[in-house]
């Protein structure tokens, strides 16, 4: 799921020198933090960028705080690898994005970009270990926070060959914990910590900031007028797109009428239409494919409830997103999950794939039930917002600066 930005045209090449004090006290607040710590320049080292085709959450996460960081005049440079279609250099939002190697070569070279001073001066580096890390104790020197939003365990061996799936693992459950044991980490809910120490990381170094949700997601509208589910994601195999398939289409035995809309794309794709075919289903599951903020909104809207069967999260953004619109989750008991749904209050979480289908049903037939849910869902997302994440992290890094002096 791809989210984009326009780019603010009011950024010079020396924000902290020239950038005129932002009238709003939370920004401010931001850019006082980081004056106090001595930051004025700050390099994100990531995987993928905002625009490639392939971007989801943690793209997104990544982008958010660097736009607000942006905005209260500290300069961003992302760095990271080529997408499809964009050229090298360019600005988003008021930072600078460079993409430079392929998916597996944007590791080495940018971390010897970084050790050459290639992209020029940092006062601090924030690298983002999504799936591989970058090995930033190695060679980085200075303030430095890690974000690692979870635990990839499973995903490994899902996605990628035997030999190189036993690798990541080991470097992630074995390596990782000794190689970063004295950096500051940040991961997104305390049930994916919880997974981080269990590991090896230290509790004491590992911080939770929960992502935010953006101000689009607001109630609005009327339901579907025939009971909705509603799904977002890439349709990768960690997803487990098919186990939601399989429990809608069971569900239809007590809500004859149920219907499910699948939103995104991905490699899935084919192997779930083929799914859905064989299981007669085709008036049951539509795949909407990739679709505009507005549309996004609206499917939110229009759902009884938003459902993921996924078997690994950071946090789950879209329940939150929903969750904003009022609409309540049916999700699946995994770290991640647990912290993004309430489990009871603003949602339903399932511990198997019969539950699943159960909890499918008592969420489409009892009305009060699904009210009260949506009423507490909206309340809890309340409380998140994107410019509490980016001030969070800004006070972790300003921290680490301080330490450093």
């Amino acid at each position: 799921m791809q989210r984009t930005a326009p780019v603010s045209k009011a950024r010079t090449s020396h924000p902290n020198r020239w950038h005129v004090p932002p009238s709003d006290p939370h920004i401010q607040k931001v850019g006082d933090l980081a004056a106090e710590a001595g930051i004025k320049r700050i390099h994100v080292l990531a995987w993928r960028d905002l625009d490639d085709v392939d971007a989801g959450g943690s793209e997104v996460h990544a982008h958010e705080i660097s736009r607000l960081w942006a905005e209260a005049g500290i300069e961003v440079v992302h760095r990271t690898s080529f997408a499809q279609g964009q050229p090298v250099r360019t600005r988003r939002a008021g930072y600078e994005v460079v993409r430079r190697g392929g998916r597996h070569m944007v590791f080495p070279r940018a971390a010897a970009a970084e050790a050459l001073r290639r992209n020029g001066r940092r006062d601090a580096l924030i690298e983002i270990w999504n799936g591989m890390p970058f090995f930033s104790p190695l060679w980085a020197r200075g303030p430095r926070v890690v974000f690692l939003h979870h635990v990839h365990a499973e995903m490994w061996k899902m996605a990628l060959p035997p030999a190189v799936a036993r690798m990541g693992d080991a470097i992630e459950s074995r390596l990782g914990p000794r190689l970063y044991s004295r950096s500051r980490m940040v991961t997104l809910s305390p049930s994916s910590k919880s997974e981080m120490t269990e590991i090896g990381f230290k509790d004491e170094l590992v911080d939770v900031v929960p992502p935010g949700v953006d101000p689009r997601f607001t109630p609005g509208g009327a339901p579907s007028e025939r009971p909705l589910v509603v799904a977002v994601g890439r349709l990768v195999p960690v997803k487990r797109f098919d186990r939601l398939i399989r429990a809608v289409v069971s569900a239809r035995g007590a809500v004859p009428n149920l219907n499910l809309e699948i939103v995104g794309t991905g490699p899935e794709r084919e192997s779930l239409g083929r799914l859905v075919a064989e299981l007669e289903a085709d008036d049951v599951v539509t795949f909407r494919g990739h679709v505009e903020d507005d549309e996004l909104v609206d499917s939110y809207r229009r759902a009884w409830a938003v459902a993921s069967s996924s078997v690994r999260e950071g946090w789950g953004m879209t329940l939150t997103e929903a969750a904003a619109c009022g609409t309540p989750a049916v999700a699946t008991r995994i770290a991640g999950h647990a912290d993004a749904v309430l489990d009871g209050r603003t949602g339903l979480l399932a511990d198997d794939d019969g539950e699943l289908v159960t909890n499918l049903v008592r969420i489409m037939t009892d009305a009060p039930l699904r009210e009260r849910l949506g009423a507490a869902a909206l309340d809890h997302a309340s409380t998140l917002t994107w410019m509490n994440t980016a001030t969070q992290i800004m006070r972790i890094l300003a921290d680490e600066a301080r330490r450093h002096r």
